[in-house]
């Protein structure tokens, strides 16, 4: 018989594991949701136009990484690579910018890049990421920054390091750009790569390869380039960071692997995941929106990597979801328990009660077993003589404590005992 499996580069997330996987990614959504960022939900697959365009034709990302495919009406399709430049069409498509500024917009989903799996890096992983549309203020990249930075604390993680740059602005850029080029010129590049430093020079310093990166040890860094306008601004979003109580390094070589970032750019590093060790990052866009046809609006944002944060937390031993899958397990002795018990869940749950039951007809040693496996708190054992005496007996699995509760009275009782 054929058997299948996941594809290569392709996570399964199934129980325990699920469990924190879903508080790790609604953690990183809900610190964006206490700074006011209202939720997104973007198509899975866009316009290749529209990630060429975004993010760059010299990217490994457009040129290397992207899944796409020719759609049944003869269009090119890419499923998602990342996040900002769907959120951008559809900001403009919407004219979301037509009303307050800045738009700030947040967002959680699968994305997709044809890359060689390993640790921390999938073919099919998953993000969490906001977006800041319309004002160019060092207070929201700071605001950015600290709303990932609080998240990975709500985790637990503490072996991470925020390391952060400015890239400079379209009026430093050109002159920077240049210099860097006339550097690059005089390496032994090989051919790609000389194609790659006409076409966006920073990506040079970006490649992974020891040899390109001993070559260009010795190349001048965008941090000593910066106008007055750029150095005033990275200055006011490090104050800000400082304001803020967020702890951060400055790496002047750091670049990052997307075309569009300009001014603050960062990233967020744990070094307990090896190679791969970025676990998030991002920076400001200024150019973005309108080479997408839009108006000429600023932006900054970030997406924040959920397969790899909760890497992290296996590495530190942290666990920030409950990995029970309910608070209360039913233990039916008999086929009329177990239509009592069927009936009590439905108003355990309606009162936020987490209730799993003991199906199939398990006796009494099976169904315990069940609810030590399940993670719950209690046990509502119910025989034949609890149901004549109208009572149930509710157990504490932990200590073994029990004492009988009116059947009429359960609800009350085991929201009590969860301290709810």
């Amino acid at each position: 018989m054929t058997t299948f499996s996941a594809p290569k580069g392709v996570p399964d997330y199934f129980p325990p594991v699920s469990a924190t996987f879903t508080a790790v990614r609604d953690t990183l959504v809900d610190s964006a949701r206490r700074a006011g960022y209202g939720y997104i939900e973007l198509p899975v697959f866009e316009d290749t136009a529209l990630f060429a365009r975004g993010v760059g034709e010299s990217t490994d990302v457009v040129t290397k990484e992207m899944y796409t495919f020719t759609d049944r009406g003869g269009r090119s399709i890419t499923l998602r690579p990342e996040g900002t430049a769907g959120v951008m069409r559809a900001v403009i498509e919407h004219g979301l910018d037509k009303g307050q500024l800045p738009v700030k917009l947040a967002y959680a989903g699968q994305f997709f890049r044809a890359e060689q799996p390993q640790a921390g890096r999938y073919r099919q992983f998953h993000q969490v990421g906001v977006e800041a549309i319309g004002v160019d203020d060092p207070a929201l990249d700071a605001e950015v920054i600290a709303i990932a930075d609080e998240a990975f604390r709500r985790m637990g993680l503490t072996g991470y390091r925020l390391e952060l740059t400015s890239l400079g602005d379209s009026s430093d850029r050109p002159a920077y750009r240049e210099l860097l080029q006339a550097f690059l010129a005089k390496l032994p590049l090989d051919d790609e790569t000389r194609r790659r430093a006409q076409i966006n020079p920073l990506r040079v310093l970006d490649d992974k390869r020891p040899e390109v990166r001993a070559m260009v040890e010795d190349a001048p860094l965008m941090r000593d380039h910066l106008s007055d306008a750029s150095r005033a601004h990275y200055e006011q979003v490090k104050d800000y960071l400082n304001d803020l109580g967020v702890k951060f390094v400055e790496n002047p070589r750091m670049v990052r692997g997307l075309d569009y970032y300009t001014k603050t750019c960062f990233e967020f590093v744990h070094d307990g995941l090896g190679a791969q060790s970025a676990i998030g990052g991002g920076g400001r866009y200024d150019g973005l929106m309108e080479q997408l046809g839009g108006q000429p609006l600023s932006g900054v944002g970030f997406g924040l990597g959920v397969d790899r944060s909760l890497l992290a937390c296996q590495v530190e031993g942290v666990q920030p979801g409950d990995v029970a899958r309910c608070d209360v397990y039913g233990v039916p002795l008999g086929e009329a328990a177990k239509s009592r018990l069927v009936a009590l869940s439905a108003a355990l749950r309606g009162a936020g009660v987490r209730f799993d039951l003991a199906y199939g007809g398990k006796g009494l040693k099976g169904a315990m077993k069940g609810a030590d496996r399940s993670g719950a708190r209690f046990a509502l054992v119910l025989g034949e003589r609890d149901i004549e005496a109208g009572v149930v007996q509710l157990k504490e699995l932990a200590s073994g404590d029990q004492r009988e509760v009116p059947l009429a009275d359960v609800v009350i009782a085991v929201r009590e005992a969860l301290g709810r």
